[in-house]
């Protein structure tokens, strides 16, 4: 029997006037950024956008074993961090702003 997903919710901050930015950049999301996530144990990931807030809403599931702390020390990780820089509210380190949301219900 295979272990089960661990799904998890976060939320990011865009910056204003920034939606279709951030559309494109991610419809031209690098292959290779897209095969670190898979290969970190990531699937199922989508990110919703509330736009009166400006805020974008995260959902991905997370395999048994996966790797995901160890994203923000891969190089890959680093540059897109810095190609959404100018875009989306950022940590010092370059990282972007993401606050988890706990789930208070869910229905199978």
């Amino acid at each position: 029997m295979n272990a089960p997903t661990e799904k998890i919710a976060f939320r990011m901050f865009l910056n204003p006037g920034q939606v279709d930015e951030y559309r494109r950049r991610h419809d031209e999301i690098w292959p290779e950024l897209v095969t670190l996530l898979k290969d970190s144990g990531i699937a199922d990931y989508g990110i919703y956008l509330d736009a009166e807030h400006h805020v974008l809403f995260a959902v991905l599931r997370r395999g048994p074993g996966h790797t995901a702390a160890d994203l923000p020390a891969r190089p890959i990780m680093r540059r897109w961090w810095a190609h959404m820089a100018d875009i989306m509210r950022r940590q010092p380190d370059g990282a972007p702003v993401v606050e988890p949301q706990p789930c208070l219900f869910h229905l199978d």
